[in-house]
Protein backbone atom coordinates (compact mmCIF):
# COMPACT_ATOMS: atom_id res chain seq x y z
CA UNK A 1 0.00 0.00 0.00
CA UNK A 2 1.30 3.20 -1.26
CA UNK A 3 2.39 5.46 2.00
CA UNK A 4 0.09 8.56 0.71
CA UNK A 5 -2.29 9.29 -2.04
CA UNK A 6 -0.87 11.96 -3.95
CA UNK A 7 2.78 13.34 -3.74
CA UNK A 8 3.23 16.77 -4.80
CA UNK A 9 6.70 17.97 -5.63
CA UNK A 10 7.42 21.84 -5.63
CA UNK A 11 6.16 23.91 -2.71
CA UNK A 12 5.60 27.22 -4.83
CA UNK A 13 2.41 28.82 -5.13
CA UNK A 14 1.19 25.95 -8.03
CA UNK A 15 1.83 23.47 -5.24
CA UNK A 16 0.57 25.15 -2.41
CA UNK A 17 -2.57 25.37 -4.68
CA UNK A 18 -2.71 21.92 -5.60
CA UNK A 19 -2.27 20.91 -2.04
CA UNK A 20 -5.14 23.35 -0.82
CA UNK A 21 -7.51 22.16 -3.14
CA UNK A 22 -6.50 18.26 -1.94
CA UNK A 23 -6.84 19.13 1.37
CA UNK A 24 -10.23 20.58 0.93
CA UNK A 25 -11.18 17.95 -0.73
CA UNK A 26 -10.21 15.33 2.48
CA UNK A 27 -8.07 13.96 -0.12
CA UNK A 28 -4.55 12.54 0.94
CA UNK A 29 -1.12 14.72 -0.10
CA UNK A 30 1.83 15.26 0.89
CA UNK A 31 3.95 18.15 -0.59
CA UNK A 32 7.84 18.46 -0.44
CA UNK A 33 9.73 21.35 -1.15
CA UNK A 34 13.53 21.08 -1.70
CA UNK A 35 14.19 24.46 -0.18
CA UNK A 36 14.44 25.43 3.33
CA UNK A 37 10.85 27.80 3.11
CA UNK A 38 7.93 27.29 1.02
CA UNK A 39 6.71 29.99 -2.12
CA UNK A 40 9.18 29.24 -4.48
CA UNK A 41 9.66 31.85 -6.38
CA UNK A 42 7.64 34.19 -4.54
CA UNK A 43 9.48 35.25 -1.80
CA UNK A 44 9.04 38.52 0.13
CA UNK A 45 11.55 40.42 2.67
CA UNK A 46 10.50 42.26 5.53
CA UNK A 47 11.71 45.58 6.91
CA UNK A 48 10.22 48.12 9.81
CA UNK A 49 6.60 46.16 9.41
CA UNK A 50 6.36 46.67 5.72
CA UNK A 51 6.39 43.60 2.85
CA UNK A 52 8.58 43.95 0.03
CA UNK A 53 8.42 41.25 -3.21
CA UNK A 54 11.91 40.07 -4.00
CA UNK A 55 10.10 37.61 -7.01
CA UNK A 56 7.17 37.91 -8.34
CA UNK A 57 5.20 41.25 -7.60
CA UNK A 58 2.15 41.66 -9.55
CA UNK A 59 -0.75 40.37 -11.04
CA UNK A 60 -3.39 42.28 -13.52
CA UNK A 61 -6.90 42.96 -14.45
CA UNK A 62 -8.28 40.09 -16.13
CA UNK A 63 -6.45 37.55 -14.37
CA UNK A 64 -9.87 35.98 -12.34
CA UNK A 65 -7.85 32.85 -10.25
CA UNK A 66 -5.31 35.11 -8.32
CA UNK A 67 -7.72 37.62 -7.98
CA UNK A 68 -9.68 34.98 -6.06
CA UNK A 69 -7.47 33.19 -4.24
CA UNK A 70 -6.54 37.00 -2.73
CA UNK A 71 -10.30 37.63 -1.76
CA UNK A 72 -10.64 33.61 -0.68
CA UNK A 73 -7.80 34.32 1.64
CA UNK A 74 -8.93 37.55 3.28
CA UNK A 75 -6.16 39.53 1.28
CA UNK A 76 -6.41 42.95 -0.54
CA UNK A 77 -5.04 43.88 -3.41
CA UNK A 78 -4.03 47.97 -4.16
CA UNK A 79 -3.23 49.21 -7.92
CA UNK A 80 0.98 50.01 -8.36
CA UNK A 81 1.74 53.06 -7.47
CA UNK A 82 2.50 55.22 -11.19
CA UNK A 83 1.70 58.86 -10.48
CA UNK A 84 4.42 61.26 -11.61
CA UNK A 85 7.20 62.05 -14.06
CA UNK A 86 9.48 59.07 -15.33
CA UNK A 87 13.22 59.33 -15.68
CA UNK A 88 15.23 57.78 -18.42
CA UNK A 89 19.32 56.92 -18.14
CA UNK A 90 20.90 57.34 -21.73
CA UNK A 91 23.94 55.53 -22.39
CA UNK A 92 25.80 58.62 -21.53
CA UNK A 93 24.72 58.24 -18.01
CA UNK A 94 22.31 61.82 -18.97
CA UNK A 95 19.18 61.95 -17.15
CA UNK A 96 15.87 62.64 -19.10
CA UNK A 97 12.44 63.06 -17.82
CA UNK A 98 9.03 62.44 -19.13
CA UNK A 99 5.55 62.41 -18.80
CA UNK A 100 3.38 59.44 -20.46
CA UNK A 101 1.84 55.67 -20.06
CA UNK A 102 4.05 54.43 -16.73
CA UNK A 103 5.04 50.84 -17.85
CA UNK A 104 3.33 48.96 -15.10
CA UNK A 105 0.05 51.22 -14.84
CA UNK A 106 -2.90 49.36 -13.65
CA UNK A 107 -0.49 46.40 -12.88
CA UNK A 108 -1.64 44.98 -8.67
CA UNK A 109 -0.25 43.81 -5.86
CA UNK A 110 -1.34 42.68 -2.57
CA UNK A 111 -1.05 44.04 0.99
CA UNK A 112 1.85 42.36 2.70
CA UNK A 113 3.41 41.36 -0.65
CA UNK A 114 2.69 38.19 -2.55
CA UNK A 115 4.48 36.15 0.26
CA UNK A 116 1.07 37.05 2.25
CA UNK A 117 -1.04 34.60 -0.37
CA UNK A 118 1.69 31.64 -0.01
CA UNK A 119 1.92 32.01 3.70
CA UNK A 120 -1.60 31.86 4.05
CA UNK A 121 -1.91 28.78 2.29
CA UNK A 122 1.17 27.05 4.21
CA UNK A 123 -1.10 28.06 7.19
CA UNK A 124 -3.96 26.27 5.71
CA UNK A 125 -1.99 22.96 5.62
CA UNK A 126 -1.84 20.01 8.45
CA UNK A 127 1.62 20.35 9.54
CA UNK A 128 2.32 16.33 8.93
CA UNK A 129 1.56 16.51 5.16
CA UNK A 130 4.30 19.25 4.69
CA UNK A 131 8.01 18.82 4.62
CA UNK A 132 10.96 21.17 3.92
CA UNK A 133 14.26 20.45 2.64
CA UNK A 134 13.20 17.29 0.51
CA UNK A 135 14.46 17.38 -3.17
CA UNK A 136 14.09 14.41 -4.89
CA UNK A 137 16.07 12.43 -7.14
CA UNK A 138 14.43 9.80 -8.56
CA UNK A 139 10.71 8.50 -9.35
CA UNK A 140 9.87 5.15 -10.57
CA UNK A 141 6.99 3.29 -11.41
CA UNK A 142 6.40 0.11 -9.49
CA UNK A 143 2.86 -1.36 -10.99
CA UNK A 144 0.11 1.04 -9.48
CA UNK A 145 2.30 2.74 -7.62
CA UNK A 146 5.07 5.52 -7.87
CA UNK A 147 7.96 5.30 -5.62
CA UNK A 148 10.37 8.39 -5.45
CA UNK A 149 13.65 8.18 -3.74
CA UNK A 150 14.68 11.37 -1.98
CA UNK A 151 18.19 13.37 -2.19
CA UNK A 152 18.84 12.09 1.66
CA UNK A 153 17.68 8.70 0.97
CA UNK A 154 14.66 8.36 2.43
CA UNK A 155 12.08 6.58 0.32
CA UNK A 156 8.47 7.45 -0.02
CA UNK A 157 5.84 5.61 -2.38
CA UNK A 158 2.17 7.19 -3.91
CA UNK A 159 -0.63 6.61 -6.33
CA UNK A 160 0.36 9.91 -8.05
CA UNK A 161 2.87 12.09 -8.55
CA UNK A 162 2.46 15.59 -9.59
CA UNK A 163 5.48 17.92 -10.90
CA UNK A 164 5.25 21.38 -9.91
CA UNK A 165 8.36 22.51 -10.65
CA UNK A 166 9.80 24.33 -13.52
CA UNK A 167 10.56 21.62 -16.67
CA UNK A 168 14.27 22.04 -16.35
CA UNK A 169 14.61 21.44 -12.57
CA UNK A 170 12.10 18.27 -13.47
CA UNK A 171 14.61 16.95 -16.17
CA UNK A 172 17.55 16.30 -13.73
CA UNK A 173 15.50 13.76 -11.88
CA UNK A 174 15.78 10.40 -12.88
CA UNK A 175 12.77 8.48 -14.32
CA UNK A 176 12.49 4.81 -14.02
CA UNK A 177 11.38 4.03 -16.52
CA UNK A 178 12.66 7.05 -18.82
CA UNK A 179 10.24 9.40 -19.72
CA UNK A 180 9.68 9.96 -23.94
CA UNK A 181 12.69 11.42 -25.59
CA UNK A 182 10.09 14.04 -26.40
CA UNK A 183 8.95 14.92 -23.21
CA UNK A 184 12.68 15.46 -22.18
CA UNK A 185 13.64 17.78 -24.62
CA UNK A 186 10.42 19.81 -23.84
CA UNK A 187 11.65 19.89 -20.57
CA UNK A 188 14.67 20.92 -20.97
CA UNK A 189 14.00 23.32 -23.97
CA UNK A 190 11.56 24.97 -21.59
CA UNK A 191 12.69 28.24 -20.00
CA UNK A 192 12.28 28.41 -16.58
CA UNK A 193 10.32 32.44 -16.10
CA UNK A 194 12.22 34.31 -14.16
CA UNK A 195 15.80 31.86 -13.38
CA UNK A 196 18.04 34.25 -14.72
CA UNK A 197 16.66 37.59 -13.10
CA UNK A 198 18.03 39.61 -10.04
CA UNK A 199 16.08 41.98 -8.25
CA UNK A 200 17.53 45.00 -5.70
CA UNK A 201 14.93 46.92 -3.45
CA UNK A 202 15.98 50.26 -1.74
CA UNK A 203 14.26 51.16 1.21
CA UNK A 204 13.76 54.49 2.47
CA UNK A 205 12.34 56.38 5.49
CA UNK A 206 10.83 58.76 2.95
CA UNK A 207 9.00 58.47 -0.25
CA UNK A 208 11.41 61.73 -1.47
CA UNK A 209 10.50 60.48 -4.91
CA UNK A 210 6.96 61.15 -4.78
CA UNK A 211 7.82 64.63 -3.46
CA UNK A 212 9.70 65.40 -5.97
CA UNK A 213 6.62 64.83 -8.69
CA UNK A 214 8.46 61.63 -9.99
CA UNK A 215 6.66 58.18 -9.87
CA UNK A 216 10.01 55.98 -9.46
CA UNK A 217 9.53 54.31 -12.86
CA UNK A 218 12.84 54.75 -14.41
CA UNK A 219 14.90 52.58 -17.13
CA UNK A 220 18.17 52.97 -18.15
CA UNK A 221 20.71 52.47 -20.32
CA UNK A 222 23.96 52.60 -18.10
CA UNK A 223 22.93 50.25 -15.73
CA UNK A 224 22.96 48.08 -13.45
CA UNK A 225 19.70 48.50 -12.74
CA UNK A 226 17.85 48.73 -16.31
CA UNK A 227 13.90 49.22 -15.32
CA UNK A 228 13.14 50.54 -11.59
CA UNK A 229 9.87 51.64 -10.16
CA UNK A 230 7.91 52.51 -6.87
CA UNK A 231 8.15 49.29 -4.34
CA UNK A 232 6.23 51.03 -1.71
CA UNK A 233 3.60 49.10 0.55
CA UNK A 234 -0.34 50.39 -0.32
CA UNK A 235 0.05 53.15 2.75
CA UNK A 236 2.63 54.28 5.49
CA UNK A 237 6.43 53.51 4.97
CA UNK A 238 8.94 52.50 5.13
CA UNK A 239 8.95 53.31 1.47
CA UNK A 240 10.91 51.86 -1.49
CA UNK A 241 12.40 51.85 -5.13
CA UNK A 242 13.10 48.64 -6.96
CA UNK A 243 14.91 47.63 -9.89
CA UNK A 244 15.81 44.80 -12.05
CA UNK A 245 19.62 44.14 -12.40
CA UNK A 246 20.42 43.94 -16.32
CA UNK A 247 24.13 42.89 -16.03
CA UNK A 248 24.87 39.47 -17.10
CA UNK A 249 24.78 36.40 -13.74
CA UNK A 250 28.31 36.21 -14.25
CA UNK A 251 28.62 40.06 -13.66
CA UNK A 252 26.64 40.14 -10.44
CA UNK A 253 29.05 37.65 -8.33
CA UNK A 254 30.43 40.62 -6.43
CA UNK A 255 28.00 41.16 -4.67
CA UNK A 256 29.57 44.52 -2.81
CA UNK A 257 30.74 45.87 -6.07
CA UNK A 258 26.81 45.49 -6.97
CA UNK A 259 25.36 47.27 -4.12
CA UNK A 260 27.57 49.83 -4.07
CA UNK A 261 26.99 50.42 -8.38
CA UNK A 262 23.16 50.10 -7.37
CA UNK A 263 23.25 52.96 -5.01
CA UNK A 264 25.48 55.31 -6.80
CA UNK A 265 23.07 55.29 -9.97
CA UNK A 266 19.89 55.71 -7.75
CA UNK A 267 21.72 58.57 -6.48
CA UNK A 268 21.89 59.86 -10.16
CA UNK A 269 18.51 59.15 -10.99
CA UNK A 270 16.41 60.03 -7.93
CA UNK A 271 19.06 62.54 -6.41
CA UNK A 272 21.35 62.10 -3.20
CA UNK A 273 19.03 60.62 -0.79
CA UNK A 274 18.65 57.42 -2.88
CA UNK A 275 22.23 56.91 -2.54
CA UNK A 276 21.94 55.91 1.23
CA UNK A 277 18.75 53.53 1.84
CA UNK A 278 17.93 52.27 5.13
CA UNK A 279 18.43 48.89 3.33
CA UNK A 280 19.13 46.86 0.24
CA UNK A 281 18.00 43.57 -0.56
CA UNK A 282 19.04 41.93 -3.63
CA UNK A 283 17.83 38.61 -4.55
CA UNK A 284 19.65 37.03 -7.48
CA UNK A 285 17.28 33.78 -8.75
CA UNK A 286 20.49 33.06 -11.19
CA UNK A 287 21.93 31.77 -8.06
CA UNK A 288 19.17 29.71 -6.84
CA UNK A 289 19.82 26.25 -7.56
CA UNK A 290 16.19 25.67 -6.58
CA UNK A 291 14.78 27.82 -9.25
CA UNK A 292 18.04 28.00 -12.43
CA UNK A 293 19.58 25.39 -14.16
CA UNK A 294 23.15 26.42 -15.95
CA UNK A 295 20.63 26.94 -19.29
CA UNK A 296 19.04 29.96 -17.41
CA UNK A 297 21.76 31.89 -17.08
CA UNK A 298 20.78 34.57 -19.53
CA UNK A 299 17.29 36.64 -18.54
CA UNK A 300 14.40 36.41 -20.60
CA UNK A 301 14.13 39.92 -22.19
CA UNK A 302 10.42 38.62 -23.99
CA UNK A 303 7.89 36.51 -22.27
CA UNK A 304 8.01 33.16 -23.81
CA UNK A 305 5.12 31.50 -25.36
CA UNK A 306 4.75 28.47 -22.79
CA UNK A 307 2.26 25.67 -23.25
CA UNK A 308 1.40 22.03 -21.71
CA UNK A 309 4.35 19.67 -22.08
CA UNK A 310 3.91 16.54 -24.69
CA UNK A 311 1.69 13.80 -23.27
CA UNK A 312 4.07 11.29 -21.11
CA UNK A 313 2.00 8.22 -22.19
CA UNK A 314 3.19 4.81 -21.37
CA UNK A 315 4.36 3.42 -19.30
CA UNK A 316 2.93 6.06 -16.95
CA UNK A 317 -0.45 5.91 -17.59
CA UNK A 318 -1.81 9.17 -15.82
CA UNK A 319 0.18 8.99 -12.53
CA UNK A 320 2.53 11.25 -13.15
CA UNK A 321 1.39 15.19 -13.78
CA UNK A 322 2.92 18.02 -14.42
CA UNK A 323 2.18 21.83 -12.98
CA UNK A 324 3.74 25.14 -12.46
CA UNK A 325 3.46 28.46 -14.20
CA UNK A 326 5.69 27.31 -17.30
CA UNK A 327 3.14 24.43 -18.48
CA UNK A 328 0.26 26.89 -18.20
CA UNK A 329 -1.92 27.03 -21.89
CA UNK A 330 -3.23 30.66 -21.15
CA UNK A 331 -0.86 32.68 -18.35
CA UNK A 332 2.35 30.96 -18.35
CA UNK A 333 4.81 32.51 -16.69
CA UNK A 334 2.53 34.71 -14.53
CA UNK A 335 1.38 34.02 -10.88
CA UNK A 336 -2.02 33.29 -12.51
CA UNK A 337 -0.47 30.63 -14.81
CA UNK A 338 0.58 28.85 -11.72
CA UNK A 339 -3.20 28.62 -10.73
CA UNK A 340 -3.91 27.77 -13.67
CA UNK A 341 -1.31 24.49 -14.00
CA UNK A 342 -2.48 24.07 -10.57
CA UNK A 343 -5.94 24.14 -11.51
CA UNK A 344 -5.47 21.69 -14.52
CA UNK A 345 -3.37 19.17 -12.48
CA UNK A 346 -6.53 18.99 -9.92
CA UNK A 347 -8.78 18.12 -12.51
CA UNK A 348 -6.32 14.86 -13.48
CA UNK A 349 -6.89 13.92 -10.42
CA UNK A 350 -10.62 13.70 -10.58
CA UNK A 351 -11.28 17.03 -8.04
CA UNK A 352 -13.81 19.67 -9.07
CA UNK A 353 -13.15 23.19 -7.08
Amino acid sequence: MADVETLIVGGGLSGLAIADALHGAGRDFLLLEARDRFGGRIETAHSAGAAFDLGSAWFWPGQPRIAALIARLGLSPFEQFSDGIQLFEDAQGQVHRSRGFAAMQGALRVKGGLGAVTQALIDRLPEPQKLLNAGVAGIARAGDEIHVTLRNGDRLSARDVILALPPRLAADIAFAPALPDTVLRAMRDTPTWMAGQAKAVAVYDLPFWRDAGLSGDATSRVGPLVEMHDASPASGGPFALFGFIGIPPQGREDADALRRRISEQLGRLFGPQAAAPAQLFLKDWAFDPHTATQADSAPLYAHPVYCPLPGLGDPWEGLLHFAGTEVAPQFGGYVEGALEAAERAVAALGIAR
